[in-house]
């Protein structure tokens, strides 16, 4: 099965469509991403539909609802979550401008309780909530 997503104005993706393989079948035999999105238009309405890959083997992600679509580097990443946060095109993910603490998700010796620290975009900093006052 193919996956499409619909795109807002925003590159947002808003709805996706399962495809079955058979309707983006070109005249020589090949999967084609420009079939599928005629088949999602005659049936879907105008996109933009771009396909994804469910897998995330191709455009790095699964361009699910609420993802982004960036066309300049042909992935989906998904919202930003800071403003302050910048784009790792190598791995498609969001990266803090300052790297989370060492002990970040690993857990404490003492009782073995994950540590996780939340970040303040105000400050530019990683604070334990649980620690932090």
């Amino acid at each position: 099965m193919a996956h499409f997503a619909k795109l807002n104005e925003n590159n947002e993706v808003i709805q996706v469509i399962v495809v079955r393989n058979s309707e983006i079948i070109d005249e020589n035999g090949y999967e084609s991403e420009q079939k599928g999105i005629e088949f999602c238009e005659s049936h879907f309405g105008e996109g933009p539909w771009i396909q994804t890959s469910y897998t995330g083997s191709f455009r790095k992600r699964y361009g699910g609802i609420g993802a982004i679509y960036l066309s300049e580097y042909d992935i989906f990443v998904p919202p930003k979550p800071w403003l302050s946060w910048i784009l790792n095109r190598k791995t498609g993910d969001w990266d803090p401008p300052v790297a989370p603490p060492a002990e970040h998700g690993r857990p404490r010796a003492e009782d073995g309780k994950y540590l996780h620290y939340d970040w303040n975009e105000e400050e530019q900093t990683w604070i334990n909530p649980h620690l932090d006052s």
